[in-house]
């Protein structure tokens, strides 16, 4: 049995994540699902934390990616800067590659 999944996404790759809304213990946020953001770093790989919260053992290890979404992709009415962003940490379980992935 794999103890850790190897990175698949790098810096620079565009992302989107699942839209998916299932019960239970979720770590992503309700405000990305279903948004298109850009990988900015690989911040660590840890157990699920979805695996964990049901007695498993969290294994595989899953890669943890920081992702920025522009603010006015997230939020409608947002009327700050355009440059604005903001920077959620997502397992990799979670994203998928977005249309033109790569930079």
């Amino acid at each position: 049995m794999a103890t850790e999944t190897p990175p698949r996404f790098a810096p620079g790759d565009r992302v989107r994540v699942r839209a998916a809304f299932p019960p239970g213990h979720i770590r992503t946020p309700f405000f990305v699902r279903g948004r298109e953001g850009r990988v900015e770093a690989l911040a660590a790989i840890h157990p699920n934390p979805e695996g964990l919260a049901y007695g498993g053992d969290g294994t595989p290890r899953r890669p943890v990616y920081r992702v920025a979404f522009r603010q006015a992709d997230l939020w409608e009415d947002y009327a700050g800067a355009p440059g604005d962003a903001t920077v959620v940490d997502i397992f990799e379980h979670w994203l998928e590659p977005a249309e033109g992935g790569a930079p």
